[in-house]
């Protein structure tokens, strides 16, 4: 029954946001210690019948208190109603409604749920994207479960509040499932350490002068690269903290995204609001000769394939402009340009090249705001897409980014996991047909921006635009 109260928590977390308007550490505070309290009790032994009745008591007098009207467009309607949509709620959501797939998006918009909007679908197919159910081996490899019991989640781990801005990304560092990152509207990036208990801030990097929307691990965790609102990118050493590089937009634009180049880390790309894309040497800090692309709107994401021969650049107009990259030159030629929803900010763009023997298909997993995650298919070596499936999600404003599950080759099933301005975490199973969500956290008290699993996906973390990072923890299973 520590799943009551853990439905006490996420009806807690709905409403902090009302509490002490203009007192927002106080609502950190007191969440942090509901927090803590409910998972005390939760290991006490109490009748479920009186823990049942608390949670309807609690709701009641927080609808009293704040008023009724605060569902934010929850899919069933009233909070306490559905089990499944608890936080940490094992299952799946029956109710969530739509089947994910393009074709069904009339009828969903017909039942209320979030509408899409001239989404181009190109062709889509039906060809799975995942291992088959004979891949024995690599199924054994991710434990032989099912998926919803893979997405099951005990709880938070811990909640992280160091940042007073809104916090645009987070990011655990390459194959470590210990440290995480992640970079704010106030201007600054902290690194933390989650493993061993308990977790620290472990540094706290200021430099830049406005806010960092976007910034990337090496590939030896050794530096972090930031990108910022007041036109400059920033290297950074994590042993030291200290700013090694700064590099400064050479149009002067604010800096929205940034990547280093997989195969070389000393090549940097940024992304402007003056829809540029462009390419440094991070050494000298200069700009390499033909390393300049352009995009028809302000660049909000950056995405190379895993080779560092293609690069994807989602804008606020709507487009995915992919580019050819010259791994020796830095130079950057122009490729396919892809209209995913003409005038919707295309505001995440993840790649993933599964290796398994039953699924070679490269995909990019994109968010682009109108209410919609989209898979697409990459097609050929020009970085062409294909539209192959979209989940609905609550994002009409912010940044929201998305993840593939990194151990999504090795299983049966092939989950990704997103941010939704309606304070929620999802994860969707890309291969089922009809229901496709197979688990939602909830405990933000604001839009949640960012998502990332550390490597072995034992630990989650989620960011949210009251500068709240939460951490989950997977439920363990028993041997």
């Amino acid at each position: 029954m520590a799943a009551v109260w853990q439905q006490v928590l996420a009806v807690d977390a709905r409403y902090n946001a009302y509490r002490t308007p203009n007192n927002p550490q106080f609502r950190t505070l007191y969440i942090r210690r509901r927090s803590q309290l409910l998972r005390e009790h939760a290991k006490k032994e109490h009748d479920p019948q009186v823990r049942k009745q608390y949670l309807k008591n609690r709701t009641q007098l927080l609808a009293d208190r704040y008023g009724a009207t605060i569902s934010l467009s929850d899919h069933s309607g009233s909070l306490w109603s559905r089990s499944a949509s608890v936080l940490g709620s094992r299952g799946s959501l029956d109710d969530l409604g739509g089947d994910g797939v393009y074709r069904t998006h009339k009828r969903q918009a017909s039942r209320g749920s979030y509408k899409a909007e001239n989404i181009n679908p190109g062709a889509v197919e039906s060809v799975g994207l995942i291992p088959t159910r004979n891949a024995e081996a690599s199924r054994a490899m991710a434990g032989d479960t099912s998926t919803a019991e893979n997405y099951a989640f005990a709880g938070m781990h811990h909640i992280f509040d160091q940042h007073k801005g809104a916090v645009t990304c987070v990011r655990f560092a390459n194959d470590d499932k210990s440290r995480i990152a992640c970079c704010s509207l106030d201007g600054n990036i902290s690194v933390c350490q989650v493993l061993p208990e308990p977790a620290t801030v472990v540094c706290v990097f200021k430099g830049h002068t406005q806010g960092v929307k976007d910034f990337r691990w090496s590939l030896s965790n050794d530096m972090l690269l930031s990108a910022s609102l007041d036109t400059t990118a920033k290297l950074w050493s994590v042993s030291s903290g200290a700013c090694i590089r700064t590099v400064q937009d050479q149009a002067k634009g604010q800096l929205l995204a940034c990547t280093f180049q997989p195969v070389n880390n000393n090549m940097i790309v940024t992304g402007s609001n003056k829809g540029h894309v462009q390419v440094f040497n991070i050494s000298t800090g200069k700009p390499f000769k033909g390393g300049l692309g352009k995009t028809i709107g302000r660049v909000l994401s950056l995405e190379f394939d895993e080779e560092g021969q293609r690069l994807w650049a989602g804008d606020d107009k709507g487009m995915i402009t992919s580019f050819l990259y010259e791994t020796a030159s830095g130079k950057l030629t122009k490729s396919k340009r892809v209209n995913i929803c003409e005038g919707s900010p295309v505001t995440s763009i993840s790649f993933r090249s599964w290796v398994s023997r039953e699924a070679r298909d490269p995909s990019l997993l994109v968010n682009v705001a109108v209410n919609q995650v989209c898979l697409y298919k990459v097609m050929g070596k020009d970085g062409n897409l294909q539209l192959k499936k979209t989940f609905a999600i609550k994002h009409k404003r912010e940044a929201v980014r998305s993840s593939f599950c990194p151990l999504m080759s090795f299983r049966e099933g092939a989950c990704v996991v997103t941010g939704s301005e309606d304070m929620c975490v999802y994860f969707f199973d890309i291969e089922r047909s009809t229901k496709p969500c197979v688990n939602k956290l909830q405990g933000h008290s604001g839009p949640v921006l960012s998502v990332s699993f550390n490597y072995d996906e034992s630990l989650l973390a989620s960011s949210d635009c009251n500068g709240l990072v939460i951490i989950w923890k997977r439920e363990q299973k028993s041997s």
